[in-house]
Parts: C-alpha cells; structure tokens; sequence
C-alpha cells in the first residue's frame, strides 16, 4: 500500500503598504506589517482565491495537480497566518501562487504580500514554528516599542513633555557618603 506524502506550508500574511492613519501613530512598525487580517477570510475564501491564481498561473495543469490535496489545515486572522497541506510532488505550484498573489481573497481585500515561512513533511512542525514566530514577534514589538521610549508613552497616554522640563537626580549610596565621613575624623 502507498501512503500519500503530503507538505505543510506556513504562510504569513504581511501588509508593507502603510495607511495614512496607520503612519501618523506610534504603534511599531512590526506590528503594522503583521496586523491581523479580516475576520471575513475564511478557510473556503482562501481556497477559492488560491485555486483561481493557481488556475490563471497554470492553467489546467496546475488546478488539476493541486486539486485534490490542497486543503487549509488551520487558519489564525489574529496572526495572519494559516497551514496549507499540499501533495509533496505539487507544492512549488502552490508556492508560486501564492508568491504571486497580491491582496487578500475577499471582496474588497487589503493589497498584502504572502510569505512562505517553512515547508514541511508533518504539521507539528508547522505548528511549533508558527507558535515560536508569533513570540518571537510579541518580543519585537515589545522592544521597538522600548526603543521608542517616551515617544511610545506619549502616544499611549496622551501627554507631551517638554524637553527642557526634565529634571536631573542625583543619586547617592548613603553607604558611601559616610565612610567619607569616617575618614575625616580619624
């Protein structure tokens, strides 16, 4: 007997094209690139969009070779990420769809970019990969938001400080100021 040998693409959705709103605020870039993707896209929308690219691209050879295994195992519009599974000897037909789409599979879709992040033989490893980027991001932001500093407050909390208003302390150990103090008598 055969067994069917299939791979498992994870895919992020990034969107590079910044929208007047979106520039003019504080939230990190990061975190615009990979902002969450409708909650309108669907396992069965996606699909339907990726077929019709692999059919435009391909033709009738494309959308026959794909069209039995090609199926989304898990789809995440808070991350922007989804896992496709795809027969093993057809998934660079797919990959190439998706290298090739350019907005989101649904009416009105915003203009994104699909990224293949890993192709793999077993979905648990796509899942662990997918769990370790999505942290992996959280700390990104994090830190570009902490670079950010002040400015990163300012916007949260809507206060302008001046900068000649800052205030410099000095801080002393007190452990150091009175052996100073016995030095001086003995």
């Amino acid at each position: 007997m055969v067994r069917l040998k299939h791979r498992y693409l994870l895919v992020n959705i990034l969107y590079p094209e910044l929208e007047k709103s979106q520039s003019k605020s504080n939230v990190p870039d990061i975190v615009v690139f990979n902002q969450p993707t409708s909650a309108s896209l669907t396992n069965q929308a996606l699909l339907r969009g990726l077929r019709a690219e692999i059919s435009s691209l391909f033709g009738d050879y494309g959308s026959g070779a794909v069209s039995e295994s090609l199926t989304v195992k898990y789809l995440s519009p808070a991350t922007s990420t989804f896992i496709l599974r795809v027969a093993r000897a057809h998934y660079r037909i797919v990959w190439a769809a998706l290298s090739l789409m350019s907005s989101v599979p649904i009416q009105d879709g915003k203009k994104c970019v699909f990224r293949v992040v890993r192709v793999s033989g077993t979905i648990r490893k796509a899942e662990e990969e997918a769990i370790r980027r999505a942290r992996e991001l959280i700390l990104k932001a994090q830190r570009e938001a902490e670079d950010k500093g002040e400015s990163a407050l300012q916007g949260i909390f809507g206060g302008q400080i001046e900068e000649g208003s800052s205030k410099d302390i000095l801080m002393v150990d007190r452990s150091d100021s009175e052996g100073d103090n016995d030095t001086d008598e003995g």
